[in-house]
């Protein structure tokens, strides 16, 4: 059994930067700041599907 992963884009570049397993229970998009290699700075960064 695998676990499935979503990514975590940057809402200002839209580069997908980070990967975590999947949760059936959240209904609602992760949402998270983290860093973004790509700005130079700590960023929004929403789950894609």
């Amino acid at each position: 059994m695998s676990l499935k992963k979503v990514a975590l884009a940057c809402s200002v570049c839209g580069q997908r930067n980070y990967f975590v397993p999947e949760n059936k229970k959240r209904t609602e998009r992760l949402t998270l700041n983290k860093y973004c290699k790509h700005c130079g700075k700590v960023t929004v960064h929403r789950e894609t599907r």
